[in-house]
């Protein structure tokens, strides 16, 4: 059963067997729709426990973590814990586009998500701790969330966080020039192409993808909209995400979690920036550093092997 700020979707999820429900969440004007996922929790008859609001990186496909997701309710013992994924703006192509946003800036985003959050605290009170997790970029705007709701938030996971100087890591520095204006046009014009793609070719491209996964990827490749969309949002982390918030760390170390690869090029020399920052106070903040599993800044595309490892982090304090 949907909440009350959710809209059904009728396409049928990508992933075979999961509960999740594909959604629409009409944001107030001018920022249009998003799609979301959706997991009621089990007993219907009580308010959920626990709410997650996730908040995915860039692409902001949803769709892209149903797996991930998906093992936490099947790992939930309580029946009370309910799941809302929140795709970024114009990410996913949807029915009526006129209902999309037409500001999908990153400020436009992190709005987007205030909006989500807030919506599930209307709609099921305080009884509900809702819990805040965001990969990638989805971490820093899941912080910028903390900082607005600081009181209502139960606890942040920020799962691989690029939450400062994203232009100067060294994915940021090779990639930052095709998300200047002249190549993200280009780009996505390539959408219209992508259209005639048949999936075998698109299956030997990315042959170590699942399925399901090639699907998602499918709805964002033959879309130039939702090309330009993620594009222009990687521009705007570029020129947004610099200097390391040491006020936010210092004043709400209580409510983070941070989980980092032992290499990521997404974050790059920033993870010992922000572990010397939150130095003094090792103590109170949860960081776990994979050293072993090799859990890669992409886990949500096939490293199935380390959803159970991200699950246990996530769940602890819950």
């Amino acid at each position: 059963m949907l909440p009350s700020f959710l809209s059904s979707l009728s396409s049928v999820p990508k992933h075979s067997g999961v509960v999740a429900q594909n959604a629409v969440f009409r944001h107030n004007k001018p920022l249009g729709q998003a799609h979301c996922l959706w997991w009621s929790q089990t007993d219907q008859s009580r308010a959920p426990e626990v709410a997650i609001l996730f908040i995915p990186g860039n692409p902001g496909l949803v769709e892209f973590y149903t797996p991930f997701l998906s093992s936490f309710q099947e790992r939930d013992t309580t029946s009370r814990l309910a799941i809302l994924a929140h795709g970024h703006l114009n990410h996913t192509p949807l029915p009526r586009p006129e209902h999309n946003a037409s500001n999908y800036s990153l400020v436009a985003q992190v709005q987007s998500a205030i909006e989500a959050f807030d919506a599930l605290k209307a709609e099921f009170g305080n009884e509900t701790r809702v819990v805040l997790i965001g990969h990638s970029v989805g971490a820093w705007i899941a912080s910028q969330v903390l900082k607005v709701r600081k009181a209502e938030v139960w606890c942040a996971f920020l799962l691989f966080p690029t939450i400062s100087n994203i232009g100067t890591t060294p994915n940021g520095r090779r990639l930052s020039p095709m998300f200047t204006p002249l190549p993200r046009r280009l780009i996505s014009s390539l959408g219209y192409v992508a259209c005639l793609l048949p999936s075998a070719v698109l299956s030997l491209l990315f042959r170590e993808w699942p399925a399901p996964q090639l699907e998602v990827l499918r709805d964002l490749i033959t879309s130039p909209s939702a090309i330009d969309a993620a594009l222009s949002m990687a521009s705007d982390e570029m020129n947004t995400i610099k200097d390391l918030d040491l006020a936010l760390l210092e004043g709400f170390r209580d409510k983070l979690c941070f989980y980092y690869a032992e290499k990521d090029d997404w974050v790059g020399d920033e993870k010992a920036r922000v572990l010397e920052a939150l130095h003094p106070h090792r103590e109170a903040v949860s960081i776990v550093h994979d050293q072993v599993h090799g859990i890669p800044h992409a886990f949500c595309i096939s490293e199935s092997s380390g959803l159970s490892r991200l699950y246990v982090f996530t769940h602890r304090p819950l």
